[in-house]
C-alpha cells in the first residue's frame, strides 16, 4: 500500500514506529506537497472575485504552476521511502564471494545515489513552490494571509528537510561530478530558500 493511500492516522502510526521507513525524506516531501496545496488553495479563493480583480492573473498563473508540483512532490512522499529500501536490500546481499561482495557494493552504491537524487528532486520541486508561493504574497485574497504564510512555511520545511537528506547520503556518492553538482547546488537552493521565506513570513506577518 502506497503511503499517500494511507489515512493520516495510519501513516502518522507508522511515521511513529520503529521502521526505519518512511522517515525524514517522506516527511519533507508532504511538507512540500501540503504547501503547495495551501497556495493553490489561496489562489483558487481569490479566482474569480471581482474585489480581487487586479490579482486574478498572478493567482492563475500561480495554480497552473502549482498543481504539477503538488502532484510530483505528493509521489515523492514514496519515491523517498522507496529510494531508502534500496539502501537497505542492498546491505543485505550476501558477500560471500569475491562476485558477490562487487555486486553488493556496486547495489550499495548505486542504492545511495537513488537515495542522494530523491531528496535533491524533493528540494527543487519546494525550491520551486517557494518561489512561486511568493507571488501570492500582497496579490491574493488577504483573508487566507495565514493560510498562504504556512504553505511557506511548510515549502521552507521541505527544502530544508530534503537538503539534510542529501547531506547525509552525499558521501557515499561515488561519482564525484554528481557529488559536487548536489552539494553546489542544494547549498544554494538551500540559502535562497531561506532568504525568500523570511521575506514572506515577515510581509504577511506585518500585514496581519
Amino acid at each position: 500500500m502506497k503511503l499517500v493511500d494511507m489515512k493520516v492516522n495510519e501513516f502518522l502510526d507508522v511515521l511513529k514506529s520503529d521502521a526505519p521507513a518512511p522517515g525524514g525524506g517522506s516527511v519533507s516531501a508532504l511538507s512540500g506537497a501540503e504547501g503547495c496545496a495551501l497556495f493553490v488553495m489561496v489562489a483558487d479563493l481569490t479566482l474569480g472575485k471581482e474585489k480581487y480583480a487586479d490579482f486574478q492573473d498572478v493567482c492563475a498563473a500561480a495554480k497552473e504552476k502549482g498543481l504539477p508540483l503538488y502532484r510530483e512532490l505528493t509521489a515523492a512522499v514514496d519515491k523517498d521511502t522507496d529510494a531508502y529500501n534500496l539502501i537497505s536490500d542492498a546491505f543485505k546481499l550476501p558477500k560471500g564471494t569475491e562476485e558477490e561482495k562487487a555486486a553488493r557494493k556496486k547495489a550499495i552504491a548505486d542504492g545511495t545515489l537513488v537515495a542522494t537524487e530523491v531528496p535533491f528532486r524533493t528540494m527543487q520541486l519546494g525550491y520551486e513552490g517557494l518561489k512561486v508561493a511568493e507571488t501570492l504574497v500582497g496579490h491574493s485574497n488577504p483573508n487566507c494571509a495565514s493560510d498562504l504564510g504556512v504553505g511557506i512555511l511548510q515549502l521552507r520545511s521541505c527544502v530544508f528537510g530534503a537538503w539534510m537528506n542529501v547531506l547525509i547520503n552525499l558521501p557515499g556518492v561515488k561519482d564525484a561530478e554528481k557529488a559536487s553538482y548536489f552539494g553546489a547546488e542544494g547549498q544554494k537552493m538551500y540559502e535562497e530558500a531561506s532568504v525568500i521565506s523570511s521575506r514572506c513570513f515577515s510581509a504577511i506577518t506585518e500585514s496581519l
